[in-house]
């Protein structure tokens, strides 16, 4: 648990059926998992979460965190970065963590602050759809991986991905987590 969360209390995980910390944040993420498998149909094995992704770049290592990644028959389908405030700012920085999570370009990004999501095409960088309503079923993830052949990473995108998430992902909370210990 990072700095500035303030601790409500415990609350059951809706995946694992552990106790856990319960904060602002962790109330939105169960609420988004809860959408994921009750209204959207997704299974619970197919969600992974917390996915902690080590960005490097020149020479400089940090940790990105991917809230949840749905996979349909062991493919990555999709993944979903929460995060309170703005969700155009963290478009460009999930993208990049589509792109760098597997060999091929993960299809789907879902960014959220837990009120409202943006669906993204990742290929393209393109909002698909507004809101948790536009947030593809697994029936319609399952059509989607079955018609669509998963395009490899380049090179050359997979270094500009590692970037963008370095700079806009890890150097801005390594930021906002220097500027709390001012406020101590």
């Amino acid at each position: 648990m990072g700095k500035g969360y303030v601790i409500l209390g415990e609350t059951t995980d809706y995946l694992t059926g552990e106790t856990i910390p319960l904060t602002h944040d962790e109330q939105a993420r169960q609420t988004i998992v809860r959408c994921l498998v009750e209204e959207k149909g997704y299974q619970k094995q197919e969600i992974t979460q917390h996915r902690e992704l080590p960005v490097t770049v020149d020479g400089n290592t940090g940790k990105a965190r991917i809230d949840f990644v749905i996979r349909i028959n062991e493919t990555a389908y999709a993944i979903v970065i929460y995060g309170p405030g703005s969700l155009v700012s963290r478009q460009k920085p999930a993208i990049a963590a589509a792109c760098l999570i597997e060999s091929y370009t993960v299809p789907v990004t879902i960014v959220t602050n837990g009120i409202d999501a943006h669906v993204l095409d990742t290929d393209s960088g393109k909002m698909i759809g507004e809101g948790f309503a536009a947030i593809p079923s697994r029936d319609e993830a399952t059509e989607a991986i079955s018609k669509s052949a998963l395009k490899p990473v380049t090179d050359k995108r997979r270094e500009k991905a590692r970037r963008i998430l370095y700079v806009m992902d890890i150097l801005t909370e390594k930021e906002c987590d220097d500027a709390c210990e001012y406020c101590e």
